[in-house]
């Protein structure tokens, strides 16, 4: 099963050479749509209007934007202010424009063929049939089937317009799309169904608090719920006479209001809590809390679950028990009560840089309040579910798995031209088990559904594979484009013992080290994927370290997209951080691959990262991939080494 070996490159060379690195849509609200019918309610929303009116005195209007890219001359497509998606609208960005304007000046376009792009689009990730994608909306298991519901654009590829797609699947990998769920078509929600969370009550009923913009793009709390209780695929949703059932507090802007929470029952009243974030005047970033006996009526707590100064806009906040024993790897059910051996994951979405941060700590259900484990890793300004694109996650408790799952929206990292000509933007992450790591007590672990490995067709295995200083080691394993990979590395330090070595983890890091071509005396060392025989082309998933002058090991992991493409209208970065490696451990990486994203996890999911890559040369048969140590004084052994090749999950529509 292991093919022959030969190293590309003489050991006092180095590895891979440096290389220069190079409208919102108007619509008619009625076109295309049904009407949703409207639920019964209790309470008049005449009140609501009042109040209203009341916070337009108080903060004005929203202006809006037309947000579109005027295309110029052949090869030119014009980047101006006006080009941003999202931000004008009240909501955080929504395009890779700002990153692209290198200089200021026009992106130049790169000739990408048909089958270039059509070889982007995945195999076993969820995304729709075709255009605009972003936020996970309301995940959960209902009567045999598993829900997913995303904001997507039915009209195009970029950003506007913002309905709620729905799917269902029986394992969370083979998906079968279904009809619109919610669409824009009332004056609380005109201007988008935004995020939104399920609540499953004791009595099996359903409730869906999603935020909407109004006719004034202010930000507006409502409430749906399924027409047809009875049917297992949640077809039809009704929108509440009531809605909308919450509006911006006092001392909130209109459009800093949104992504309710799944709720939670208190224990001290048994009331149920939700969370919505926003952010104050001095831009802390916060979490308000709302009680409610009936999903109608709500009461706005007087103290913040959280607040974290600097932090700015809080988007898609979630909170979520863990256990804290080692003996119990369930999740734990959204209203678990704390108290021993239960702790709480806070989460925002932040606005301000677009990555999801999170922080362990307790809740108090007397005071309806959050506290870090760690102030110096406190949300925001701490540990991230992920150090590449990944962004407006959002996790559920799955009663069949006994387990709490996440799910992120991955977005684009190319050009909206280049969206626009493929016709589709985004994808969702891989679900992905979340648990506390109880050995650290200090992180969370992050893994694949285990369905996943349901998709393993043909596997290699390359154990006890030396990979010398300065080496690059190809790996045959047919098709490389849809993988799976567990490697386990062991690492002889030996040569590096007594040489003068940079001063600890301030002496790198994953962004400005060089990627896999800056070579360090440990690092960096780990896979090449998407690569073409050439390595013109690659992607990089590597370990980096660092021995500090107290003589102790610190350990990067990291993934570098600067050579994945020879294309020139991309944002192309080098993602990562620290991951914690304890005695004992040997450094392991799971990798998948599945064409445009690739998913790494580390020393079982204590860090991960996310990248979206479009190689031009890397692609069909001949995508490859290479072990490579790029490391001056270490000698990498690779102790278990196991490739599979995916099937694909055949997403496509539900037929009756």
């Amino acid at each position: 099963m292991i093919p022959a070996i030969s190293p590309m490159m003489d050991g006092a060379a180095p590895l891979l050479p440096e290389t220069s690195p190079e409208s919102r849509q108007q619509r008619d609200p009625e076109r295309g749509k049904r009407r949703t019918p409207v639920l019964p309610a209790v309470v008049a929303s005449a009140v609501v209007l009042l109040g209203l009116a009341a916070l337009f005195l108080v903060y004005g209007f929203h202006d809006g934007g037309d947000g579109r890219a005027a295309v110029l001359a052949p090869g030119t497509v014009e980047v101006a202010a006006s080009s941003s998606r999202g931000v004008v609208e009240g909501v955080s960005e929504k395009s890779t424009t700002p990153a692209l304007r290198l200089g200021g000046g026009a992106v130049r376009d790169y000739a990408w063929t048909n089958s270039m792009l059509s070889w982007q689009r995945t195999a076993f990730h969820f995304q729709p049939p075709n255009n605009w994608m972003n936020d996970p909306n309301g995940p959960l298991y209902y009567k045999g089937w598993y829900h997913l519901f995303y904001q997507w654009n039915p009209d195009s590829a970029v950003w506007g317009n913002i309905t709620w797609g729905h799917a269902v699947s029986r394992d969370l990998i083979h998906w079968l799309h279904l009809p619109l769920a919610m669409v824009p078509d009332h004056w609380y929600d005109i201007n988008g169904v935004w995020t939104g969370s399920a609540t499953q009550l004791p009595d099996g009923r359903i409730v869906m608090l999603y935020t909407g913009a109004t006719e004034e793009s202010v930000q507006v709390q409502n409430l749906a719920e399924p027409a047809d209780p009875n049917d297992p695929l949640l077809r039809e949703w009704s929108k509440a006479e009531a809605n909308p059932v919450l509006v911006p507090p006092p001392g909130i802007g209109l459009t800093d209001f949104r992504d309710p929470t799944t709720a939670w029952r208190n224990p001290a009243d048994s009331a149920w809590r939700i969370t919505i974030g926003s952010k104050d005047r001095d831009h802390a970033g916060l979490a308000l809390v709302y009680k409610t006996e009936d999903f109608l009526h709500y009461d706005l707590l007087p103290t913040l679950l959280h607040v974290v100064k600097g932090t700015g806009m809080w988007e898609c906040v979630d909170l979520y028990p863990v256990s804290t024993s080692p003996a119990v790897e369930d999740g734990l059910e959204t209203s678990t009560p704390p108290g021993p051996g239960v702790k709480h994951v806070l989460k925002a979405s932040l606005d301000d840089d677009r990555n999801d941060y999170y922080a362990i700590g307790t809740y108090d259900g007397e005071t309806d309040t959050w506290t870090p484990d760690n102030a110096d890793i406190d949300v925001g300004i701490g540990l991230r579910y992920d150090y590449g694109k990944f962004y407006a996650s959002k996790t559920f408790y799955d009663p069949v798995g006994r387990r709490r799952v996440l799910w992120g929206w991955i977005g684009e990292t190319d050009s909206e031209r280049a969206d626009i000509l493929k016709g589709w933007a985004s994808l969702q992450s891989i679900p992905r088990t979340v648990m506390l790591d109880t050995k650290t007590g200090s992180n969370l672990l992050q893994w694949p559904v285990v369905e996943v490995e349901n998709l393993r067709m043909r596997g290699k295995s390359f154990d006890g594979l030396d990979v010398s200083p300065g080496s690059v080691v190809p790996l045959d394993v047919g098709k490389a484009t849809q993988l799976d990979i567990e490697a386990v590395f062991e690492v002889d330090t030996s040569a590096a013992d007594g040489v003068v070595t940079e001063a600890g983890a301030a002496a790198y890091s994953c962004g400005t080290g060089g990627g896999a071509v800056g070579r360090g005396l440990m690092g960096p060392f780990g896979l090449l994927v998407l690569a073409d025989d050439q390595l013109s082309e690659r992607t990089a998933v590597f370990f980096y370290l660092v021995k500090g002058v107290d003589g102790n090991l610190t350990t990067f992991f990291c993934q570098d997209e600067l050579r994945s493409s020879k294309a020139n209208d991309l944002v192309k970065r080098v993602y990562g951080s620290l991951v914690p490696v304890l005695d004992g451990e040997n450094l392991s990486i799971r990798i998948l691959v599945d064409h445009s994203i690739v998913e790494g996890f580390a020393q079982g999911g204590r860090t991960c990262i996310t990248s979206r890559v479009y190689p031009t040369k890397a692609i069909y048969e001949s995508a490859k991939i290479f072990l490579f140590n790029n490391a001056t004084n270490v000698r990498v052994t690779a102790k278990s080494l196991k490739i599979w090749e995916l099937n694909s999950a055949y997403i496509r529509p539900y037929v009756d």
